[in-house]
């Protein structure tokens, strides 16, 4: 299956990459077209195929990915021209409906559309898949392959992607503040700014595997560490009356509303 990726900046060209150091990608059979000449220059001594313009990718492809940036979604898509009529298209696009995708592109095309994250860049990523795609049953094994190859699938209605935009799309952000934070606690309490980063970087890494690896409820990791009149409950009862978890939960509401609205 040949697959072309419309865009190979830092979110496409991270799946891109990702699956082609796991094997599931052979360089020979990709295909490249970015407006950037330095990113086209990178993919080619990889051994990926570089096209000529947009329509040229379209041709060339069985299956495309769309790894624009949404505000430029419009006109890019626009010079496809038919070159993708009767094939599949798998979105990366923030707040592009499947709908909207369909309008912007000409001929009959099956559409899967995906919410990824920036851990993609270093296989941890967390994607989203439209469960409601027409795509061929082939075309969604091969795209469910390409994700899990660099983090964790899951298939949802897709009235709840923008919920995943919300959560593991801009999560990364807000767990980046708190690492922040964390390191920032430490520097004020005395410790060197690349200690303190390394231990709060390394904390969240390795409390977020203990979660996925063991299936364990995040309740159940908090009790374990807090024993009874100590210094975990003392900083837990901080966070509570300073609206931390509330924080946290109207921050994924915000940025699912702004989702939405894109």
């Amino acid at each position: 299956m040949k697959i072309g990726f419309l865009g190979a900046g830092a979110m496409g060209g991270a799946i891109l990459s990702g699956a082609v150091k796991a094997g599931v990608l052979d360089p020979k059979d990709v295909y490249v077209y970015d407006v950037s000449e330095k990113i086209l220059e990178k993919y080619a001594e990889m051994g990926c195929n570089i096209c000529s313009s947009n329509e040229d990718l379209g041709n060339k492809s069985d299956v495309v990915v769309l790894a624009v940036k949404p505000q430029y979604a419009a006109p890019a898509l626009a010079t496809l021209g038919s070159s993708l009529d009767g094939k599949a298209v798998i979105s990366i696009m923030a707040g592009a409906t499947t709908q909207r995708i369909r309008s912007m592109i000409q001929g009959n095309i099956r559409v899967l559309r995906c919410m990824p994250n920036t851990p993609a860049l270093v296989n941890a990523g967390a994607f989203a898949l439209c469960s409601e795609t027409d795509l061929t049953a082939e075309e969604k094994a091969f795209a469910e392959k390409l994700f899990t190859s660099i983090g964790i699938v899951e298939w949802m209605n897709e009235k709840l992607i923008d919920t995943a935009c919300g959560l593991s799309g801009s999560g990364p952000a807000f767990v980046a503040l708190f690492i922040e934070a964390l390191a920032d606690g430490g520097v004020l309490e005395g410790l060197p700014r690349a200690t303190a980063y390394r231990l709060a970087a390394q904390t969240v890494m390795g409390t977020a595997k203990l979660v996925m690896d063991t299936g364990m409820h995040p309740g159940q990791v908090k009790d374990m560490v807090s024993s009874p009149g100590g210094t975990t409950i003392t900083g837990c009862q901080v966070l509570e009356e300073m609206g931390f978890r509330a924080a946290a939960i109207d921050a994924v509401q915000a940025a699912t509303n702004k989702s939405r609205q894109l």
